[in-house]
């Protein structure tokens, strides 16, 4: 039965995120809210937690998971980017955009594409995330939460929890989030490619949805 927790979207509960962050260290599944959408996480060193969150999800190895930084400095230890990469980075970060990089050697194997070597990684805008990670002292691994066969993210936190509670060991509320889930953009090839069009726009990195 997962635990719920009721956080304040702006000013998190410090005694709630400890509590939070003990779940994911000891190898919960939980849902949190972002600033895209509600996203299932768990610790990024624990297998078995990220073995669930696939099967929750239904997606292989080939489906890219995202690594939730606090910052750019943490997310430049798990992604590889050259000046031209970074500076679009800063212009994007915190915001609802995840990049897919070349990984460093810090990313479990298991974690990255298996045969591309890349990895999805963003700086969320939310409070009780940024929180959590700050709690944690590195990244969560992070996959927007769309149950198998559906469109959309779930974003009512009590429907949440009523169709997830035997599945994951923790659901935070505070609050809806957006609906839309992040844009994705490709980083890794010559040129940017923009993979999903989401909540992120583009015009202000200078990118079209032709790119």
């Amino acid at each position: 039965m997962a635990q719920y927790f009721h956080i304040h979207p702006d000013n998190p509960q410090q005694r709630l995120i400890k509590q939070a962050s003990a779940i994911l260290h000891g190898g919960g599944v939980a849902a949190i809210p972002t600033d895209s959408s509600y996203a299932l996480v768990c610790h990024l060193d624990d297998k078995g937690a990220a073995e669930r969150l696939r099967r929750i999800r239904q997606v292989d190895d080939k489906h890219h998971l995202t690594l939730l930084c606090s910052d750019l400095s943490e997310l430049g230890a798990y992604a590889l980017a050259d000046n031209r990469q970074f500076r679009l980075l800063r212009a994007a970060t915190p915001g609802p955009y995840t990049f897919i990089l070349e990984a460093t050697k810090e990313v479990p194997r298991r974690v990255s594409h298996p045969s591309r070597k890349t990895i999805g990684v963003r700086v969320p805008q939310h409070a009780v995330t940024h929180a959590l990670l700050a709690e944690l002292a590195q990244p969560l691994l992070a996959t927007t939460l769309i149950l198998p066969g559906e469109q959309e993210p779930l974003n009512d936190p009590e429907i949440i929890r009523t169709r997830l509670e035997k599945l994951v060991d923790l659901v935070i509320d505070a609050g809806p989030c957006p609906l839309q889930p992040t844009t994705i953009i490709d980083l890794s090839g010559a040129a940017p490619t923009v993979v999903r069009m989401g909540r992120g726009p583009l015009a202000p990195l200078g990118l079209s949805a032709e790119s």
